[in-house]
């Protein structure tokens, strides 16, 4: 016999919020003032591959590596425009810090239009809801800022409690690139061995 549902636990990114504009136009807002004269296009292939290396390279935001996500995030950044030709450290160094800073807030982040009614619904069913999602610590900063946070008893983070998640692809499909090899599984057999290769 079930008992009645007590909690709702919800991811974020493309659930409650999405990304108001594509990476490479946020990206190519940036260059133009900092008077750089790149293409959104190329910025969003750029950054593609800068992403993938590094989830690839430093998973979870390289917490085992000793970074955390604005170190990470400011290597992505960096390595982005250094693939478009951008040398200069000091205005990589700007660009990275102001697209960090970018992310912190709801300007580039957009609520979903049924997000607020369900959570207001779910609330007002007595149900309790709370957070479990692959973000950053940014996470409480643009919910307070997209007015989400208050629907929430609880936040719980990637970065902040070392999750690594694993996607389940069991038709091989290979839709979400930015998940790397390591952590996609075929079948839910195969989770043992690579748990165990992640304990050695």
């Amino acid at each position: 016999m079930r008992g009645p549902v007590r909690w709702v636990l919800w991811d974020i990114k493309d659930t409650l919020l999405k990304v108001r504009r594509s990476v490479g136009e946020q990206y190519y807002c940036e260059s133009v003032r900092a008077g750089l004269k790149l293409l959104p296009t190329q910025l969003e292939t750029a950054f593609r591959q800068a992403y993938l290396q590094h989830v690839q390279l430093y998973p979870n935001y390289g917490i085992t590596q000793g970074m955390n996500s604005q170190v990470w995030w400011t290597q992505v950044v960096k390595n982005t425009f250094s693939q478009c030709g951008v040398q200069d450290t000091a205005l990589l160094d700007t660009l990275a810090s102001n697209l960090y800073q970018n992310f912190c807030g709801p300007e580039n982040w957009e609520v979903f239009p049924d997000s607020n009614s369900v959570l207001k619904s779910c609330s007002a069913l007595g149900v309790k809801q709370g957070v479990v999602s692959n973000f950053d610590s940014r996470l409480e900063g643009v919910l307070q800022g997209c007015g989400l946070l208050t629907h929430f008893s609880f936040l719980l983070t990637s970065e902040g409690a070392g999750i690594r998640g694993y996607l389940l692809d069991r038709q091989g499909h290979q839709e979400h690139l930015d998940v790397p090899p390591q952590h996609r599984l075929q079948s839910l057999d195969e989770l043992p061995t690579r748990l165990q290769q992640e304990t050695d």
